[in-house]
C-alpha cells in the first residue's frame, strides 16, 4: 500500500555531490525500515544505507563518511545526501521500504559520476 517515487539522479563530476529524494504516498514511519540500494551494470544489487523507524542508520562500508541518509516526517520523504562522489558510485539507485512480510521499491534514478 506504500508507493515510492525516487528522484534526484544525474551526471556529476568526480568529487561532486547529489541529493536523492524518495517521496512516499503512505507513511514510511509505520514499522518500515527505509533504505537506498544501488545496482551497477553486471553487478549485484547492494545496500547503500538504511534508517529504522527509531532513527538508527546503517551504511555500506564503501560509502561511510561520504553519504548521509535522513528523513522528513512532515513531508513523508527520505533523502540520501551523496558527497565526494567517485566513478565507482555510478549505478541506478532505488528507494526501498520493507517489513518482514512486504517490500516496496521506487522506480530507480540513474547516478553517473565522470572520471
Amino acid at each position: 500500500q506504500v508507493q515510492l517515487v525516487d528522484s534526484g539522479g544525474g551526471l556529476v563530476q568526480f568529487g561532486g555531490s547529489l541529493r536523492l529524494s524518495c517521496a512516499a504516498s503512505g507513511s514510511i514511519f509505520s514499522g518500515y525500515v527505509m533504505g537506498w540500494y544501488r545496482q551497477a551494470p553486471g553487478k549485484q544489487r547492494e545496500l547503500v544505507a538504511s534508517i529504522t523507524p527509531g532513527g538508527s542508520t546503517n551504511y555500506g562500508d564503501s560509502v561511510k563518511g561520504r553519504f548521509t541518509i535522513s528523513r522528513d516526517s512532515a513531508k513523508n520523504t527520505m533523502y540520501l545526501q551523496m558527497n565526494s562522489l567517485k566513478p565507482e558510485d555510478t549505478a541506478v539507485y532505488y528507494c526501498n521500504a520493507k517489513k518482514p512480510l512486504s517490500a516496496y521499491w521506487g522506480q530507480g534514478t540513474q547516478v553517473t559520476v565522470s572520471s
